[in-house]
């Protein structure tokens, strides 16, 4: 790829072994030449090394909520409690939206950094198993989380959780329409009283930046031709990429968006996104705290068991969580 960044070059070293790793594991992985049962399965195989281990949690607990679709699987994790969380009568809820390009990926996938969000933030972590594309497409995705998020709040007892502090989460994709989800609510007299958004190298509606030209390949399965391959999977219509919930960039940012932790992988096509989002939030003065981690590639957030800049990465998430409370 004469016209791209030589990546491997730049990379640290664990980052360098991750990939290694994960060629070992399922090296296609990430190809899209491949059928999308082919590219779910190969990405559910290599998945399952970097979910072992990790923190414990008080409960993982499967369950079904219903959506104007039909009713949806989450995962609800418990933490394990201190003395002063166990005597208090609601936890925090973090929803949060998995990625995988919007056709790949469960709430097994990211098992693990669930749980880690779940351990080190206390709050009850709700993973939204939506419905993945092309099998569902824009903006049914959205309106299944949205409906979670809702559904939860107004049974808030039966969850354990403070129906007034919700935060959203998400990775890739999945910080797209995390965000995505809570614009939604907002717009359909739904918002909720949102504490915040920890987002990790989410897709945020550019559709060229330098970042996209310059980097992506084998390796992240994100080259220009693997994204539009993705959107068109989603979107069915490339012209959708200006839906208001797909193109979070072009919406109003001054009511009801609240503080926002915004990572970016260095090594990303996607780094621009966050960049932009970060400069935009900044204008329509909304609190957010943007951070780059210089020589990892995308969804490095997996990689905990060998990576130090995942595990520094979702601590400082969690501060940020336990500095901005309702």
């Amino acid at each position: 790829m004469a016209h791209k960044l030589d990546v491997p070059s730049m990379w640290s070293e664990q980052m360098g072994a991750v990939v290694a790793k994960q060629n070992e594991l399922a090296k296609d992985a990430y190809s899209t030449d491949q059928s999308i049962e082919e590219m779910r399965q190969a990405y559910r195989s290599e998945r399952r090394f970097w979910n072992e281990g990790g923190p414990h949690v008080e409960s993982a607990e499967d369950r079904m909520v219903p959506t104007r679709y039909g009713s949806i699987p989450v995962r609800r994790y418990v933490p394990q409690a201190s003395e002063e969380e166990h005597n208090e009568s609601a936890r925090p809820l973090i929803v949060y939206v998995h990625g995988g390009g919007w056709l790949i990926g469960d709430v097994d996938t990211h098992d693990r950094i669930t749980r880690t969000i779940a351990s080190l933030t206390g709050a009850i972590v709700v993973s939204v198993g939506y419905t993945l594309s092309p099998e569902a497409q824009y903006p049914q995705p959205i309106e299944e989380i949205s409906d979670v998020t809702d559904y939860i709040v107004q049974h808030a007892q039966e969850w354990g959780i403070d129906p007034q502090d919700v935060s959203f989460s998400g990775d890739s994709a999945g910080a797209n329409m995390a965000f995505g989800a809570l614009l939604y609510l907002r717009d359909h007299g739904k918002a909720v009283n949102a504490r915040s958004m920890l987002l990790f190298y989410g897709a945020y509606g550019l559709r060229d930046s330098r970042s996209m030209r310059l980097l992506g390949g084998p390796w992240d399965g994100l080259t220009e031709a693997d994204y539009e391959y993705y959107l068109k999977a989603y979107l069915g219509d490339l012209e959708k990429i200006r839906e208001p919930y797909v193109n979070i960039l072009d919406n109003d940012m001054s009511s009801a968006v609240p503080p926002c932790f915004i990572v970016a992988a260095g090594l990303d096509p996607l780094k621009d996104d966050s960049e932009a989002l970060h400069e935009l939030l900044d204008i329509a003065g909304v609190d957010n705290e943007f951070v780059v981690y210089p020589k990892v590639i995308h969804a490095f957030l997996h990689h905990s068991r060998m990576l130090d800049d995942t595990i520094d990465a979702m601590r400082r998430a969690a501060d940020f969580f336990h500095s901005h409370k309702i």
